[in-house]
């Protein structure tokens, strides 16, 4: 039985057991490899005060969902087990009192769970108005990606336009966005490139302005010419598997070091970062890729955490490292960072032809019959910008 397009928003109807069924991509047996993953049935959700009911058009693939699916990665207490925390689609019912939204409307936001399905039961306060430039697929590309590149450049690592900004796994949704900002918010960069000096002509124009960077890092050089080559890209990179990112950092910052970094990638680049960090210096973590952070001074544990950890760089460098993951965060703390995005930055965004100074660039577009396909694409690492799943 599926449900009407209108629905009731009555709060005394939440009490009644929902008789209606959705399609969703579930995991067999609750968690599992690739192959476990199926377009199977779930009951639409429920409403419950302050939600709305949103029919997804469109969603986004992130890491986590890898991890969730393996089992190793729940989703945050009250949230649907169903993959999947950013989405567009149309709002077809709202709970009582809900403000600044009706039936009808096109919106994209973000969620604890529940995005890889029909509907999804969100919070009014972490949706947005969908503009009217962007696709369903651009919309659903920018939640998660945006809101934690945000916090990152923004609210965490507070760059100014005159700092030095190093950013890992740069290729990825989030390393894109997190590139655009600290461009955006004058962190202007100087180039390194196929020149034999290191030097462009725009190298030496932004650097006779501003004398800084946002160095990106990627593994292979299509990763690498396509970060040069997007408008406020980054102009200065390095291949992490056949360069020292600090040591070339350095050169880059005429010796002062990098006053923020944004890692996804945990212990294997560690060591590299504290050293390439300058005084005063700040480092995100948004993820461990290559495996947890020892916090003592020696760890006895190889490949899964910092063998060694020489505490005296953190002190006499006054260093601040802070770890995030949106996902965790309260209801309250994430509408803030949708209120502070939805005015600082969102209007400033659009696809990979808008006149924005900012833009969403999507990989590639899955339909969700080919979920393993997508997955297995996501796992790969083969993507320069998003993976999204249309609803067909």
């Amino acid at each position: 039985m599926t449900r009407p397009l209108l629905r009731l928003s009555l709060l005394p109807l939440l009490a009644i057991q929902n008789p209606f069924i959705m399609h969703a991509i579930l995991v067999k047996d609750g968690k599992g490899p690739i192959e476990n993953l199926y377009l199977g049935e779930a009951p639409e959700p429920m409403l419950r005060p302050g939600q709305v009911i949103v029919k997804i058009k469109a969603f986004g693939l992130n890491g986590m969902d890898i991890l969730q699916r393996e089992g190793r990665y729940p989703a945050p207490p009250g949230a649907s087990e169903i993959l999947g925390v950013e989405f567009s689609g149309t709002i077809t019912a709202l709970s009582e009192g809900v403000p600044d939204f009706k039936v009808g409307d096109a919106v994209f936001g973000l969620a604890g769970g529940g995005a890889y399905a029909e509907y999804i039961a969100v919070e009014s306060s972490l949706l947005l108005p969908k503009p009217p430039h962007l696709s369903w697929i651009e919309a659903a590309s920018i939640p998660e990606v945006f809101l934690t590149a945000y916090q990152a450049i923004v609210m965490y690592c507070e760059t100014k336009k005159d700092e030095h900004v190093l950013i890992h796994a740069a290729a990825s949704g989030v390393g894109i966005a997190a590139i655009q900002l600290a461009r955006t918010r004058g962190a202007s960069v100087f180039r390194r490139d196929h020149h034999p000096h290191g030097h462009s002509i725009s190298s030496i124009f932004f650097f006779a302005f501003f004398r800084r960077t946002v160095t990106a890092t990627a593994s292979t050089k299509e990763k690498l010419d396509w970060l040069l080559s997007m408008p406020n890209g980054a102009t200065h990179t390095v291949n992490y598997k056949t360069q020292d990112f600090a040591e070339e950092t350095k050169k880059i910052s005429e010796g002062h070091g990098v006053d923020a970094v944004v890692d996804f990638v945990g212990q294997s680049h560690w060591k590299k970062n504290i050293d390439a960090l300058a005084r005063d210096g700040r480092m995100t973590m948004l993820a461990m890729l290559s495996g947890t952070i020892g916090s003592t001074v020696v760890i006895i544990a190889a490949g899964s955490v910092v063998q060694e950890v020489n505490l005296a760089d953190l002190l006499y460098k006054r260093l601040r490292v802070e770890g995030s993951t949106l996902r965790s965060r309260t209801v309250e703390y994430q509408a803030d960072l949708v209120l502070r995005f939805s005015k600082e930055i969102l209007p400033n965004i659009t696809g990979p032809n808008g006149k924005g100074p900012i833009k969403t660039y999507i990989h590639k577009v899955y339909s969700w019959t080919k979920i393993q396909e997508a997955h297995r694409d996501m796992e790969a690492n083969v993507n320069i910008g998003k993976l999204i799943v249309e609803i067909d």
